[in-house]
């Protein structure tokens, strides 16, 4: 588990998401330590059925029980062509996209799904009901790096502000609600308050869709069941996450996959300006399996404290 939630923490570090990488060590650390996570959990298989499975975190961190949910995903629908993988019990999993790295490699297309900790209210609403609910998908190429989306359904991922938050400084408006339900740019007014949904109330659809993949199907925990991510004590959060692998070998075929999706970014290309998703990531991460990467002293200085070395 150690090894695991280290190897993600800084792949996003080499990424440059700050807010899903070293950052998170010392809530880890205090969540460990709180009984809201547990380190000697075992995750496991406990159902299946075709290209179904259900895998239990048994409240541990979530980055082994998600790569094992992900590796069955990978097995079975390279038999079946395709599968739907479900993770309970589950915690943090940070970048949703990096599970779906081994599906790429597999040639196959992934998506992910997960809830979180309520955040943000439902269209309509102003009490947080949904997780801000992250969804990943990736795309292969032949030859190239994979097509790689990730976003959170918030106007902006809730690490951010935490980070903000830590750093003392501003989030721009229209991010947050503070707990009164009032526009806000203080990042700790935010973070005790609501995320704003990205797209108004299609944001907020698209988190109950997530909310219900990631857990009606794996009976895991509703976002406003689990206590928040960024309070060192309270329960077990219990959430879920999703993750749906499909060959392209079992519809169209490898090749016509191959010859429509470069087709599609071809056109994109011939705009000026145009970025494709996972590009600036992959570049960063480059650079940092050159150079390294850079840590905050304040940050170093709190790990070497969690380690026992200061």
């Amino acid at each position: 588990m150690a090894q695991s939630t280290a190897d993600a923490l800084v792949d996003a570090e080499a990424q440059g998401l700050a807010s899903h990488g070293l950052s998170r060590i010392p809530q880890y650390a205090a969540h460990l330590r709180n009984g809201r996570a547990d380190g000697r959990a075992i995750a496991t298989v406990v159902k299946g059925r075709g290209g179904a499975v259900l895998v239990d975190a048994a409240c541990g961190l979530a980055f082994p029980a998600c790569a094992l949910a992900v590796g069955e995903a990978i097995a079975r629908a390279s038999e079946l062509g395709v599968s739907f993988a479900g993770v309970r019990n589950s915690h943090h999993f940070g970048v949703a996209a990096y599970f779906l790295m081994p599906v790429a490699r597999s040639g196959m297309v992934g998506l992910a799904f997960g809830n979180s900790p309520s955040a943000m209210p439902p269209a309509g609403g102003r009490t947080p009901i949904l997780g801000t609910n992250p969804i990943a998908a990736v795309f292969p190429r032949r030859g190239e790096a994979p097509l790689v989306i990730d976003l959170s359904l918030s106007e902006a991922a809730r690490g951010k502000v935490m980070v903000a938050a830590k750093q003392g400084t501003p989030i721009p408006s229209g991010w947050a609600l503070d707990r009164n339900g009032e526009p806000t740019t203080d990042a700790q007014a935010a973070l005790e308050g609501s995320m704003l949904p990205m797209g108004g109330a299609k944001g907020a659809m698209l988190a109950l869709v997530v909310e219900l993949l990631a857990c009606a199907l794996t009976g895991a925990a509703m976002g406003f069941e689990a206590d928040s991510f960024f309070v060192e004590e309270g329960n077990r959060p219990r959430i879920g996450q999703a993750f749906l692998v499909v060959d392209p070998g079992a519809l169209a075929g490898r090749e016509v996959y191959f010859e429509r999706i470069e087709a599609l970014i071809a056109a994109m290309l011939a705009d000026d300006g145009v970025r494709l998703p996972g590009a600036r990531r992959a570049a960063l991460a480059a650079i940092a399996n050159e150079r390294g990467i850079e840590v905050p002293a304040a940050l170093a200085a709190q790990l070497m404290t969690l380690a026992g070395r200061d």
